[in-house]
């Protein structure tokens, strides 16, 4: 398991030189070893504090113990299934909508499957996105940098970072 890493960038931008920056907090949850390999190195490489789950439990317990920006989350996992970590999560009072970029009342939750997810699913639960896998990079990546904006943890910089690591998963 991956420990948690909370990343400074430096980033250099033409019009205001070096600028400091740490990006979201963000709970992948995935059990493909590959894939999350690629995921967590592209968003820690931007900045982004990622703490990695491979199941349901551990998915709770991070989220009973910490805080996240975003999370983003596999639907079918080992031991029950994504829909079920949102389901525990919301119950419990770790997981709430927010009012997101005025879009209405969601759950700061990117949904990943390698599956088709019923429209139904969705409307349950009203997450942020749905990544249909294999997704490009640029998506996840982009929708990691709008949650450190959002919380005011990344300048608007953190976008031009290199996409050294970026590709299609």
């Amino acid at each position: 398991m991956y420990a948690f890493y909370r990343c400074c960038l430096t980033i250099y931008t033409a019009k205001k030189g070096f600028v400091a920056m740490s990006g979201a907090r963000i709970l992948l949850v995935e059990d493909d070893e590959g894939l999350c390999d690629v995921v967590a190195r592209n968003l820690q490489i931007r900045g982004h504090a990622v703490q990695v789950a491979t199941d349901v439990q551990s998915a709770l317990t991070y989220l009973r113990s910490n805080t996240f920006d975003l999370i983003f989350l596999d639907i079918n996992l080992p031991d029950q299934t994504g829909w079920d970590v949102l389901r525990i999560a919301q119950s419990e009072g770790r997981l709430r909508p927010q009012n997101i970029d005025g879009h209405g009342e969601k759950l700061p939750v990117v949904v990943m499957s390698a599956v088709r997810v019923s429209p139904k699913r969705l409307a349950e639960f009203h997450p942020l996105a749905y990544l249909p896998k294999p997704f490009p990079m640029e998506a996840l990546i982009r929708l990691a940098a709008e949650a450190a904006e959002r919380n005011g943890a990344v300048p608007t910089a953190e976008k031009h970072a290199a996409s050294e690591l970026s590709e299609d998963v």
